[in-house]
Parts: C-alpha cells; structure tokens; sequence
C-alpha cells in the first residue's frame, strides 16, 4: 500500500467526524470576522465596518459587549439551504461636525464582538473581535506627475487622529487607491511613504484630474484616509 492510499482511511473517517459534529451543532471559528472604524479625516466623516468569511452559514448574527444583537440577516429563496460564505458592510459615515462622535462611539461600544452563524447542516461558527477606539491620524499627501511616472506620497502617521487625542496608535500598513474606475489598489508595510503607480496603470488613464487615497491601518484594524488627487494629460 502506498503513502498516498493510506492516507484514504484517515481522511474518510476525519470527514465523517466533522459531518457527525456539525449535525451536532459542532462549533468552528470563523476565516475573518472583523469589526473595525474608518475615518476620513478630509471629510470628517466616520463609519463602522465589517468583514467576515466563513463556508456556508445560512443566518448570522454580530453581539456587542453589552450582549445585544446589532446585526442579524438570514439567507432566503434560493440561499434557504445553500448557504452564504464572504459578507463586507460599512456603515453610515456620517459627518462628525453633524453627528457627535460621541454618541457614535457609544453605539458601538469598545470590546469583544461575538460572530455567530449556523450552517445549512445545523452546525455553529463562532468567533470574536475586538472593537478599539484607537484612530490613527490622517497622512499628509501629495503627488508628483512627471509625464507616465505618477509617485504618491504621504508623511509617516505617528499619533492618534485629533477627533480621540488621547488613544496610543500603531500604525501597521499604508492602503493606496487611486482612480475612480478600476482603480489601482496595494497595501505597503508602516515603513513605506510612497508609491510609484504602473505605467499601464498611468496610461489607460483619460486626461484629467483622478483621486487618490492613502489609508493609515492601525493594529486594531482601524483605519484613517486621506484624499488627494493628480492631473494627467
């Protein structure tokens, strides 16, 4: 018998327990379950997020600290017992010098988030994240246009946003997008402060001015961008 045949045996019955364990309401962890903050710090607009995958659940539901549910959808029709797998949603970014942040951020409390679902089969996915306050300030941009060669930059972000002075930030990645149609997107190490867009990038550009974003990602997860913009001709 060969190595590969003897694996077989193993893997069957390895799969005829997780099948047995999810009908019995076997919990396993969700891929990604992440509850986070974006701010724009050029609009002063701020919203909560989320991102999860996981295989197959069929209803979902996001619990605060608090206990309470502030989430729930459940897959109907034709998703009635076939199942879902990725989900991202941001909420409503309102404008800070509208909405107070306060109240903002006591609706959505810091602490452990639980994710929960069940599978078309009965079983349980459950995992959790935690929720900071901690908003990195905006990085300063700029660009440089210098016929197909487009650089991006931005100054290193140090410190909290000015909205929550007195959280400590860790600034662990710099997210770039540019352009409004197909746009050109990468994430760089902390150590990072500029960005030369691809010429093909460049040239399938029309003539005219095109945005840009740079995103400070702090370790929480959370998240601060600043726009700016670039003319090509």
């Amino acid at each position: 018998m060969t190595r590969h045949m003897r694996r077989w045996p193993v893997l069957l019955l390895l799969a005829v327990a997780l099948g047995l364990a999810g009908a019995a309401g076997w919990t396993a962890p969700f891929k990604e379950a992440r509850i986070y903050i974006e701010y724009n710090s050029s609009a002063n607009d701020l919203g909560f997020h989320v991102s999860l995958d996981a295989e197959n659940w069929e209803s979902l539901k996001i619990v605060n600290p608090a206990g309470t549910t502030i989430f729930e959808v459940a897959g109907k029709g034709g998703y009635a017992g076939l199942g879902l797998t990725e989900l991202f949603f941001e909420g409503a970014e309102p404008n800070l010098d509208e909405f107070p942040l306060a109240e903002l951020l006591t609706r959505f409390p810091e602490g452990r988030y639980r994710f929960i679902a069940v599978t078309p089969e009965g079983g349980r996915l459950l995992s959790a994240a935690t929720l900071s306050h901690a908003v990195p300030d905006g990085p300063s941009v700029s660009a440089e246009v210098n016929g197909d060669t487009i650089v991006i930059r931005w100054d290193p972000v140090t410190g909290p946003a000015e909205i929550i002075p007195d959280e400590n930030v860790v600034i662990v990645g710099y997210q770039i997008l540019a352009g409004l149609h197909d746009p050109f997107q990468i994430t760089l190490p902390a150590s990072s402060t500029e960005v030369t867009l691809p010429r093909e990038f460049v040239e399938s550009l029309r003539a005219g001015v095109h945005p840009f974003e740079v995103l400070a990602i702090e370790a929480s997860g959370n998240q601060t961008l600043t726009e700016g913009s670039f003319a090509t001709h």
